[in-house]
């Protein structure tokens, strides 16, 4: 298995506490510890998701490709009930610090 340069950056950053683990939940049970700047905002939060999920199916040779514009279409992450629906709002903005748990969410369509 080969380690990425961003991977090891996110390590040192975690270990200086420039930066945190957010736990995303799917809703498989699969668990996703993705690692995030301290002021990072929803978008680097789906940035590094997408990151994430694309590594891992490298590794382990599963999908190619996904479409991440369904992904967001469809669904979006919420922490402790509240959606983060707005990209350019830090997460610190909605009380999410190391080691809290985001979780997907299938969006409701609008009518």
């Amino acid at each position: 298995m080969q380690v990425t340069l961003e991977e090891i950056n996110s390590q040192i950053a975690l270990e200086f506490g420039q930066a945190m683990t957010v736990r995303v939940c799917k809703a498989d049970g699969e668990v996703m510890p993705v690692v995030v700047v301290q002021n990072a905002t929803v978008f680097d939060l789906k940035r590094a998701i997408q990151r994430y999920v694309q590594l891992k199916h490298q590794r382990e040779g599963g999908i190619q490709h996904i479409s991440w514009k369904y992904v967001w279409k469809t669904y979006q992450l919420s922490f402790s009930g509240e959606k983060l629906e707005n990209e350019e709002k830090s997460l610190r903005e909605y009380s999410i610090k190391n080691r809290d748990e985001v979780v997907f969410v299938k969006k409701l369509k609008k009518k």
